[in-house]
């Protein structure tokens, strides 16, 4: 599955001050839930608090993929808020969190769960990328970005 087909982009927002990631959490509920309806913000919230309760979703360089399996949904929902501000996200490398990736899947996806993960992690792995993305000057031209094919290794 391509970003561009799992990441609409309405459910893609520069955000201001955001104090906490929990506010963040809540914030990307809200977005998740436009793409499943059936799904309540409230729900959506606890299944990415719990899994937070697991271990941090932070990866390095102030990027975090909360993500969370959710009984309802049919197909894969994704989100993505840019902050003004990083935040405290209990990262491993201690960095301040400003680009958070958003991901549900249904309950029973686990394998595609994984694949979307690798994909998404990869692609908020590369520096240049993650650069671009804070530095995109529109939710529109943060959308492109993000659905934006990397260049291939030479």
């Amino acid at each position: 599955m391509e970003l561009a087909d799992l990441l609409a982009p309405a459910q893609v927002r520069s955000l201001g001050s955001i104090a906490s990631k929990k506010r963040a959490l809540e914030e990307l509920s809200k977005l998740l839930v436009e793409v499943a309806p059936d799904l309540s913000a409230t729900d959506v919230l606890t299944s990415l608090v719990n899994r937070e309760k697991l271990g941090s979703t932070a990866l390095e360089g102030g990027v975090a993929i909360p993500h969370g399996r959710m009984r309802g949904l049919d197909k894969p929902a994704a989100a993505f808020i840019r902050l003004e501000a990083g935040i405290d996200y209990d990262a491993h490398d201690g960095a301040q969190v400003d680009l958070v990736f958003g991901l549900l899947v249904p309950q029973d996806a686990t394998q595609t769960h994984l694949d979307i993960l690798k994909a998404i992690a990869e692609r908020l792995s590369d520096d240049g990328f993650v650069q671009a993305l804070r530095d995109a000057t529109s939710d529109e031209a943060l959308h492109a970005q993000l659905v934006s094919e990397l260049p291939t290794q030479a």
